[in-house]
């Protein structure tokens, strides 16, 4: 017997012969047996009973394992359920109610009992009727908590849903192409979208409504712009801990990537994106990205053309590219865009594209 049998039989010991006398050798034997199957020791004991003590046990019969164990166990459940009808009938306080729903993290259940327990005394509820209301009223009130918690930690810049799209601007975008993308098969298939478009057109918003969307359905998304993952991963591979850094932006179920092509970034862009993208393509995990830029511009912005053709390929593999035109949501109630200049005119403004013959500057002449 090694020392670890020998210190737990040793504690079993002075453990039995700390408890008071029972009122039987049965008793005896089933307290035994319930100290042993909780700290896993009863074979220890039925050796130590069956080798040390042989035929003069301290109940003063002869030992044997499976005599004892299989009759104790009843016993032990027999007591065991005389104790539970006693606490049964035993009326519960507000306090020990408390304590056991507070045990039992029904926290949603602890605070409503009461209002619907006076409710189903005066429109007598059955028994199965008040409890169904109590389960479905916690099952509500976690899921209201899981939706404001999941939102909370995706990031959202704002918070927009699809119901508040308005899909009337849009020449080719309908609310029934993005039938596949706001169902669970948009996360479980792994399928990606690309939103392209000029500023203003809604990209952001359609982009935050399916990652809401998908939090509803049981998911997880999380937000970020294109600059700021850049940026966190570029600065964590400075510092080699790259890898480290892609969990953030790998475990979500849904990544949003924000205004791709917006704004400059580090000669490493194309690296860092490619080993999120990569990662998430290999695990079937869907991605939305949101740019102003065509995609054969991508190799520019990220300065790597062939990465650029890479995260593409990916991403598009399962995905597919959605085109968002009409008026900017932004200036549209100023009709900005049907009152500004075209031709030489807008370049004169500009400054940028000028003709390749421009007009001469007239000058007057005056006679002296």
């Amino acid at each position: 017997m090694n020392r670890k049998a020998l210190t737990a039989l040793t504690r079993a010991w002075s453990e039995l012969r700390s408890w008071a006398a029972p009122a039987s050798k049965a008793d005896r034997f089933a307290d035994l047996w319930r100290w042993a199957e909780k700290n896993r020791v009863y074979k220890a004991v039925a050796a130590f009973f069956r080798t040390a003590m042989g035929k003069g046990t301290p109940w003063g019969r002869s030992f044997s394992y499976r005599e004892a164990r299989i009759p104790n166990r009843e016993e032990s459940m027999t007591t065991k359920t005389d104790q539970n009808t006693r606490t049964q009938n035993l009326p519960l306080s507000r306090a020990e109610f408390d304590a056991l729903l507070r045990r039992l993290n029904l926290a949603n259940t602890r605070q409503t009992y009461q209002a619907l327990a006076r409710r189903a005394e005066q429109e007598s509820w059955s028994y199965c009727d008040f409890l169904g209301r109590l389960l479905v009223e916690e099952v509500a009130k976690r899921k209201q908590t899981r939706l404001q918690r999941c939102t909370r930690g995706a990031h959202f810049p704002f918070f927009k849903t699809i119901e508040e799209f308005d899909f009337a601007p849009q020449s080719k975008l309908r609310k029934s192409l993005l039938g596949s993308y706001l169902g669970p098969d948009f996360v479980t298939e792994g399928r990606s979208l690309i939103l392209h478009g000029k500023t203003g057109r809604g990209k952001t918003h359609l982009a935050v409504a399916i990652g809401y969307r998908a939090i509803q359905n049981g998911f997880e998304t999380l937000f970020a712009t294109a600059a700021e993952l850049i940026e966190d991963l570029s600065n964590a591979s400075q510092k080699g801990r790259l890898h480290q850094s892609l969990v953030t932006y790998t475990h979500p179920h849904v990544l949003i990537v924000d205004e791709v092509g917006y704004l400059s970034y580090g000669p490493d862009a194309a690296n860092v994106l490619f080993h999120v993208v990569n990662v998430r393509h290999l695990k079937k995990r869907p991605m939305i990205f949101t740019t102003n830029k065509p995609l054969n511009q991508w190799g520019k912005v990220l300065h790597d053309e062939d990465l650029a053709a890479a995260i593409l390929d990916r991403i598009l593999e399962r995905g597919r590219l959605l085109q968002l035109d009409g008026p900017s949501g932004r200036t549209r109630h100023l009709q900005v865009e049907e009152n500004l200049p075209s031709g030489t005119e807008s370049a004169k403004i500009s400054g940028i594209g000028l003709p390749q013959f421009p007009e001469p500057t007239p000058i007057t002449i005056t006679s002296e």
